[in-house]
């Protein structure tokens, strides 16, 4: 792995600071430590500078002041990285978080995003003009680090992945250069940003294709515990004849009313017409007892918020996860015997379908290579009280080698924990030899590590 060798004294530091054109914020700065927060409290680290940049223009210098600095380089986006990869150790931070300019075509369908924005942002501007694009689950989410990382999201059967709605990105490469990558300039930078992650450059702006969108019809299905067996069995079945209109997300939860009462539920939208809607969610709707049982018309925003609460800033997260092929009743069996025994009321195993348009797409096609169809399984410890560390990532790890004979090799990047770097393989499988060949092309001496890493190929 590569770093910058150039070390510089306190006094140096600061005269190289001192010349650079934008803004630095340093240890003691008043608005220092909350820009170094990222959204998981597990992650505490103190960068000796931030550059909050506003333009790509900003990127260009900060990664000048780096390479005089002889400092490291770590880039936020969203900060929303479980991995906590956005921000560095005594090395300076690129914090694209004031970049969140949202620019709407309503005739060409498209939308510029800059590369600090959140998808709640996002979805509030798109739908105002009646359209939306794929993005993430949780609203908190980054614009940039989901998308780089592939972009999973409720939409993804209808539309694809975010990176399938993708148009162009601007970036700033390694050597200081502003490029914009698109099918027709730089495509091989183009393929390896849809999924190689931040490996590549630093992506200031983004443009997506949007489409025409309404209300949908989506919410929440709640089943008893001693039910969860049954209820996750049938979901697995109904998941194999589901149209691309539709998205099931299987849960094992604790109820929201913090009794910490366990349950079986499932996630769901609907982004058919209200009557084929109605009758695609009717045995969902039909099956069984719920407890629970609020699924109904819904706007694109509030639908992308629906599972926020559970995922709030600064609380602890370790998660591991696995692409699967199929959800058998041997998975289904382990994830209820691990969960039975799950120490924090906040966390969850959920379970992301994926069919339709995201497993249309060749797995050449882009840098993510999950393309058939299948499921993503996400183990998501979170809790809150830093004293029960040891017990939940235990209680993660313990449930992910329980489950791990029964998986297949595929990980999403966009989910690794910080200790997942040996999973770059099962991240991009047979695409990452090409990716390392991009990598050697547009960052040589591997400047930008501080992610879930590709090196260049020799």
């Amino acid at each position: 792995m590569s770093k910058e060798n150039t070390e510089v004294g306190t006094s140096e530091l600061e005269a190289i600071v001192a010349t650079h054109p934008g803004e630095v914020l340093v240890p003691g700065n008043g608005e220092y430590d909350q820009a170094r927060r990222v959204h998981n409290g597990l992650v505490d680290k103190q960068p000796a500078l931030i550059a909050p940049c506003r333009s790509a223009r900003d990127v260009v210098a900060a990664l000048d002041l780096a390479g005089r600095s002889g400092l490291e380089i770590s880039v936020r986006g969203g900060g929303h990285s479980i991995a906590g990869r956005g921000v560095i150790e005594a090395g300076l931070m690129i914090d694209l978080s004031p970049m969140k300019e949202i620019e709407i075509d309503a005739a060409a369908r498209t939308g510029r995003i800059g590369g600090g924005a959140i998808w709640g942002e996002v979805n509030e501007a798109t739908v105002r003009q009646g359209l939306a694009t794929t993005g993430g689950v949780v609203s908190t989410t980054g614009v940039g680090g989901l998308t780089l990382g592939g972009g999973m999201g409720w939409a993804m059967a209808s539309w694809g992945l975010a990176i399938d709605n993708l148009l162009s990105v601007e970036m700033v490469l390694a050597d200081g250069q502003v490029v914009t990558a698109d099918e027709d300039h730089h495509p091989d930078l183009f393929w390896a940003i849809r999924g190689g992650g931040g490996n590549f450059g630093v992506a200031t702006s983004f443009v997506f294709q949007l489409h025409p969108v309404g209300e949908i019809m989506g919410g929440l299905v709640a089943h008893p515990f001693d039910a969860g067996a049954d209820f996750l069995r049938f979901l697995a079945e109904l998941s194999t004849s589901v149209t691309d209109e539709m998205t099931l997300m299987p849960l094992l939860v604790h109820s929201p009313d913090g009794s910490g009462t366990r349950l079986a539920a499932t996630a769901v939208a609907h982004f058919g017409r209200p009557e084929k809607a109605a009758a695609d969610l009717q045995p969902l709707l039909e099956f069984g007892s719920p407890i629970l049982s609020q699924v109904g018309r819904i706007s694109y925003p509030a639908l992308n918020t629906m599972l926020d609460d559970g995922f709030p800033r600064g609380a602890l997260y370790y998660w591991k996860s696995n692409f699967i092929p199929a959800l058998t009743d041997e998975v289904i069996d382990v994830m209820i015997e691990q969960f039975a025994t799950c120490p924090s009321p906040m966390s969850g195993i959920a379970v992301e379908h994926l069919h339709g348009a995201v497993t249309r797409v060749p797995v050449a096609a882009t840098a993510f290579p999950h393309r058939r169809p299948g499921y993503n399984l996400l183990l998501a410890g979170v809790w809150s009280d830093a004293k029960t560390n040891d017990e939940n990532i235990a209680w993660t790890k313990d449930t992910y080698r329980a489950l791990r004979p029964l998986l297949g090799s595929g990980r999403y990047v966009n989910y690794l924990s910080d200790d997942d770097s040996s999973a770059i393989s099962d991240a991009y499988g047979p695409n990452l030899a090409r990716l390392a060949a991009i990598k050697r092309q547009y960052d040589p001496d591997n400047r930008f590590h501080l992610n879930h890493n590709i090196e260049p190929a020799n």
